[in-house]
């Protein structure tokens, strides 16, 4: 049976150290109270609302 290959240490350290966590927001703090916003992306205006079952829903 051939031996089993073991990933580099040091580039699986370096793989995992290459990994940014994605940053995270609560709605609250996005909507600032309100029930809907605008978010402007690439020339693009998008509406992000809290629906009356507490969903997001983002339209263009």
């Amino acid at each position: 049976m051939p031996p089993a290959i073991a990933a580099h240490p040091v580039a699986a350290a370096a793989a995992v150290q290459a990994v940014k966590p994605v940053k995270r927001i609560t709605s609250a703090s996005l909507m600032e109270g309100g029930r809907e916003l605008e978010i402007e992306h690439s020339g693009r205006v998008y509406r992000l609302r809290i629906t009356q079952l507490n969903k997001l829903i983002l339209t263009a």
